[in-house]
């Protein structure tokens, strides 16, 4: 009775002291991972929250003299003018069809090349190929456009290669018709490598004796890859995919932007370039807009991957 009469005096101190000295006591308990945190916290707060307040400018008259809360409200009026305007349906269809590109191309692989380095035996062979597949990584795409645009020219490489069959010299990427194709290969070129590391390290995760064991029952390699493998990594890929799906809408404003000329503008305009077009015309409020759509399709796709995920496989998915 006595240690029960105890705990509840206890409770009881415990309930009466101030919430300010919580706090203080707290910040002495813990103050260097709270000194820690606070400039990644801040940053993210400056840069990812405090800009949802000027969401309401899609469904203002904004005018920049006036400011946010002084413009006049105009409902979904710039969402009418999105849909109904020029250029907005041909910019969101070429970012589908690029995305789509991507997804059934670029995606796969990152990882055949982590199931393929995971085959390769000579371990100075698989690091010198994951260095030169990991470097286009780290150059922007300013530099890789223009390595493309002096290799893909009427002078350039290819097209030197291309003369030894008997072929005509060709600017590539002043043609629409080998854009997507151009997008999809120089897409690999830059991300393949890096995006491999991921798989790489969940193959390394695997329990050998999976492998030994298969072995000793008489399966080939493909077996293995097949029954073992790729089962085994299949959770990281099930992530990686709604990740991807999430920015379904957004397929690389850099790339595109650097490699579109005005004759490939009917194919390359996508949605984060028309967003730039009208943000240069002073139309704030269409071009927030269409940002709005965009992550509102972002946001469905996303939701709607991992419910299926999660009716096929309930341990699967992001949540």
């Amino acid at each position: 009775m006595e240690s029960i009469a105890w705990t509840t005096a206890e409770q009881a101190s415990r309930r009466r002291v101030p919430g300010w000295k919580r706090l203080l006591r707290s910040y002495r308990l813990h103050g260097g991972l709270i000194l820690m945190f606070l400039p990644g916290f801040l940053v993210f707060l400056l840069f990812e929250y405090v800009p949802i307040y000027g969401l309401l400018i899609a469904f203002k008259d904004y005018q920049m003299l006036e400011g946010i809360w002084g413009s006049a409200w105009v409902g979904f009026e710039h969402f009418e003018r999105l849909f109904t305007g020029a250029g907005f349906m041909e910019a969101l269809q070429n970012t589908v069809v690029i995305s789509l590109l991507k997804l059934v191309i670029v995606f796969p692989a990152p990882v055949i090349l982590a199931l393929m380095l995971n085959e390769v035996r000579l371990v100075l062979l698989r690091k010198v190929i994951q260095t030169l597949s990991y470097l286009p990584h780290f150059f922007s795409w300013v530099i890789l456009s223009g390595i493309l645009f002096s290799f893909l020219g009427q002078d350039g490489g290819f097209n030197q290669l291309t003369g030894w069959f008997g072929l005509e010299p060709v600017s590539w990427l002043l043609f629409p018709r080998y854009f997507y194709g151009i997008v999809v290969a120089s897409d690999i070129w830059q991300g393949v490598g890096w995006g491999s590391i991921v798989y790489f390290a969940a193959l390394t995760s695997i329990d050998p004796t999976l492998y030994d064991a298969a072995t000793v029952d008489g399966a080939s390699r493909w077996q293995q890859i097949w029954k073992i493998t790729l089962p085994s990594i299949m959770p990281t890929v099930i992530i990686m995919f709604l990740l991807n799906i999430s920015g379904f809408l957004s397929v690389g404003f850099d790339q595109i932007y650097n490699l579109m000329t005005p004759t490939t503008s009917s194919v390359a305009e996508i949605l984060d370039t028309y967003v730039l077009r009208r943000l240069l015309t002073m139309d704030y409020s269409l071009g927030t807009a269409a940002g709005i759509f965009k992550s509102l399709v972002g946001l469905t796709l996303v939701l709607t991957a991992n419910r299926l995920v999660k009716w096929y496989d309930r341990d699967q998915g992001l949540w």
